[in-house]
């Protein structure tokens, strides 16, 4: 059973830090790429960074020099580090796979709230 189970979220003032986490199980991680998605109120989600197997990596103009996702193939385990939050970061955050449509049913995700 596929399951893909997203942490870290949390209420940050702007300026600050986090540190999510995606562990996945069910599935064969280290040949996916993989990604980190949001979805912020009242919009679509999106994906805003992308790490393939080898390690490249992509990321969305809105969080690129700020964001920074990596992986942990032996723990099935995907991150992201969020530097110099911006109320607009605002969002649920969920993990899956990228480069193409997502394959696996959604996480329950992890809520990030950036406010003073």
């Amino acid at each position: 059973q596929v399951q893909l189970v997203e942490s870290g979220g949390g209420l940050v003032q702007p300026g600050g830090s986090l540190r999510l986490s995606c562990a996945a199980s069910g599935i064969r991680f280290s040949i996916n790429a993989m990604g980190w998605y949001r979805q912020a109120p009242g919009q679509q989600r999106e994906v805003i960074a992308l790490i393939t197997p080898n390690g490249g990596t992509n990321y969305a103009d809105s969080v690129k020099g700020r964001f920074s996702i990596s992986r942990d193939s032996a723990k099935s385990t995907v991150f992201l580090q969020m530097n110099t939050l911006k109320p607009d970061d605002t969002a649920v955050y969920y993990c899956n796979t990228a480069g193409g449509s997502p394959r696996f049913p959604w996480g329950q995700g992890t809520l990030v709230t950036v406010s003073s």
